[in-house]
């Protein structure tokens, strides 16, 4: 089997994560913040360190303002729910993912308004330019995607973050492509709220989000309930991470992300990177030469994540990808990939296309099995499958 979807989740997982998992629903299963007794604290303490992590991670000046949620796109939402108020005004780009689209289109069913500013064709980039003739009064927030999940590009979100201190606005940066393939540094880039998974890539496991908030970032909250802290009290404390993070925590979830950290820091962002450009690399040039196939490619490949996407002539993207997988064994996503105003942007809407993002556990064999496949694909028939 060879898995290229990693943009969806990482597959496989460093073993050390695995291994963290086991460990921890053996040796340190109680409810963590809501016990004082061994387990509870064990727990606790694994979460509190996987926090520190994150934090050194990003970059972040207090470990406290890291949050863990279910996932981005609760942290997405939280952020921008808990902050936009009727009459607020938000810019954002058109490559957006839905977890950053439709919370929008929800609140301005309630008086919020956004503009979406649409990314060059030629370099997939929102330019920094058009960012700031859009800010009016009304303006509270620029929202922008790190990378896109559908041509790989990665924004220039510093000159964003400039823009935003400039005008003393608030900056949500959705890094669920970049986060583990990029390095992020929440104060230099002058970030307010940043978002990723735990899944991608920092190669940890499903069911764990992050929701990083500057001290210039109090949103309400969206959930509220038993956090072990303040009980007598019928108030959700304010005290963070508490005023967030409300019922039993995913801590096994939360100390494979910490596992999955801690192979980042081992290995190296910069050899993570370099190896997954190499391999994308690898594949773009592949698909380049390849008759009947058209790879939509735009921007400097330097400033990419492993993120490829394709075509091919008189196919689906469906039919495809079910080729891929049938045929060749190779897992490759086809469709919208929740991302209709990237397509639209791209000229792939509404079918979409096939996409294919390999990961540092991929090899360059795997990836020469792939553009052998696609290449068998591009000049057959339909009916030979």
């Amino acid at each position: 089997m060879i898995y290229l979807d990693n943009a969806a989740t990482s597959w496989p997982k460093p073993e050390i994560v695995y291994k963290t998992m086991d460990r921890f629903l053996r040796e340190k299963g109680g409810n963590p913040g809501h016990g004082s007794h061994s387990l509870a604290m064990a727990a606790k303490h694994t979460i509190d360190e996987t926090r520190a992590l994150v934090a050194r991670f990003i970059n972040a000046p207090d470990n406290k303002r890291i949050i863990f949620t279910l996932n981005c796109t609760e942290s997405i939402n939280l952020g921008l729910k808990g902050l936009l108020k009727p009459g607020d005004h938000v810019i954002t780009s058109s490559l957006e993912h839905n977890a950053v689209v439709r919370p929008l289109w929800k609140l301005e069913q309630s008086g919020i308004k956004v503009t979406y500013l649409r990314a060059s064709e030629k370099t997939g980039i929102t330019s920094p330019s058009d960012v700031e003739a859009a800010i009016i009064p009304k303006t509270r927030m620029i929202a922008m995607i790190h990378a896109s999940n559908v041509n790989g590009v990665v924004q220039p979100i510093a000159e964003y973050g400039k823009i935003v201190r400039k005008h003393n606005l608030v900056f949500l940066v959705d890094a669920a492509q970049s986060a583990g393939h990029f390095p992020i540094d929440v104060q230099s880039d002058n970030i307010d709220l940043l978002a990723f998974s735990a899944h991608k890539g920092p190669l940890g496991a499903p069911g764990v989000g992050v929701l990083y908030l500057s001290p210039k970032a109090n949103p309400d909250t969206l959930t509220e309930g038993g956090t072990g802290s303040v009980s007598n009290s019928p108030e959700q404390p304010q005290t963070l991470p508490d005023k967030y993070e409300s019922g039993t925590m995913n801590g096994s979830g939360i100390s494979a992300l910490g596992a999955g950290l801690q192979f980042i820091f081992s290995e190296g962002l910069d050899r993570i990177h370099d190896r997954e450009l190499s391999l994308t690399r690898t594949l773009m040039d592949g698909l380049t030469a390849l008759p009947g196939v058209r790879l939509y490619l735009t921007g400097d490949e330097a400033w990419r994540v492993p993120v490829v996407s394709f075509n091919i002539d008189d196919y689906e993207p469906e039919e495809v990808a079910v080729i891929l997988d049938q045929a060749f064994d190779i897992k490759a996503r086809s469709g919208l990939h929740c991302s209709p105003l990237a397509h639209k942007t791209m000229g792939t809407y509404p079918k979409g296309t096939v996409r294919l993002s390999p990961g540092y556990f991929n090899t360059l064999e795997e990836i020469k099995l792939t553009i052998q496949a696609i290449k068998q694909i591009a000049g057959s028939k339909k009916k030979s499958f």
